[in-house]
């Protein structure tokens, strides 16, 4: 469960900076500006400025490329569901553009937010490169291999069912490999098709990968899919939408708050739909690590 705060008085006028996505006209933030609040400016690819809160207009690509500028700020974010898929906003239960701002007036008045875990992925094949945090799902494999194709999509079209497209795409190409996975207390090593680390439920616009996720309790759901034929993959696809595969023979559904990834030869890691780095990789919590702005 999400534990609520109350951050105290707040500023006269809380000054917030806006993070946009793609696409994201500056003339929406109007909606959120007002006598309580001071909308700054924020050019993309520069460091987040100081600020009283921060308010991201975009889906899950655009939030990842910005935590750890917000986890170094610990500054309260709104998720205004503005991207293609937007199902780290839905885990917060920002599904509407009216509910984000609903919830930012609340915010304004009160002062309620909570705090929730990220993910972290350490890539171990060079010892210089840095870890990357993310907020609600990453893997690899055959959802890395969906997402790839996903995103060389027209935007309009990744919207509307562009990651399913991709993960039926992925999956007339597919080809199984080794995965290892290493946790204190288990040990998976046998051929997959897929390994996935959620933070939050679902991903690609509603397929709930992970249904017991929970954003706040330390650990993240590991969903690894043994091989299986493609005629009955593609069968099965549709059980990820309401998260009925964990009961599958061929899903291996389990907790774990830190693991090791191996595969028998290096394959893309996705995270929030963004292309990381390739396997091996370490994958761990960070808990209690951002602020968000919720119903």
């Amino acid at each position: 469960m999400l534990r609520l705060y109350n951050c105290g008085l707040m500023p006269a006028r809380v000054r917030a900076v806006a993070i946009l996505g793609p696409d994201v006209s500056p003339e929406y933030l109007a909606l959120f500006a007002g006598p309580a609040c001071q909308i700054i400016g924020h050019r993309r690819g520069e460091p987040v400025p100081e600020a009283d809160a921060a308010i991201v207009l975009g889906g899950d690509g655009t939030i990842h490329h910005y935590l750890r500028d917000l986890l170094r700020l610990k500054i309260p974010v709104l998720m205004v569901p503005r991207g293609s898929g937007n199902d780290f906003a839905r885990a917060l239960g920002l599904r509407t553009e009216d509910g984000a701002l609903a919830a930012w007036k609340r915010f304004l008045e009160e002062g309620t937010s909570r705090d929730i875990d990220l993910g972290m992925i350490t890539p171990l094949a060079e010892a210089s490169a840095a870890p990357v945090l993310f907020c609600n799902v990453a893997g690899a494999g055959l959802d890395s291999e969906a997402n790839r194709r996903a995103n060389a999509m027209p935007r309009w079209l990744r919207g509307r069912g562009g990651y399913l497209l991709g993960a039926m795409g992925a999956i007339r190409k597919l080809q199984p490999h080794r995965f290892t996975l290493e946790m204190p207390d288990k040990r998976i090593d046998e051929p997959g098709l897929m390994a996935a680390f959620a933070n939050g439920p679902a991903y690609g616009g509603g397929l709930r990968i992970a249904p017991a996720a929970d954003l706040a309790d330390g650990q993240l759901d590991v969903c690894f899919v043994r091989q299986v034929e493609k005629a009955r993959l593609l069968r099965l696809l549709p059980r990820v939408f309401s998260g009925r595969h964990v009961a599958l023979r061929e899903v291996e559904y389990f907790k774990a708050r830190r693991l090791r990834l191996e595969t028998d030869v290096p394959l893309d890691v996705y995270a929030d739909g963004e292309f990381v780095c390739r396997t091996p990789v370490e994958v761990s919590v960070v808990p209690k690590a951002l602020r968000v702005i919720v119903p």
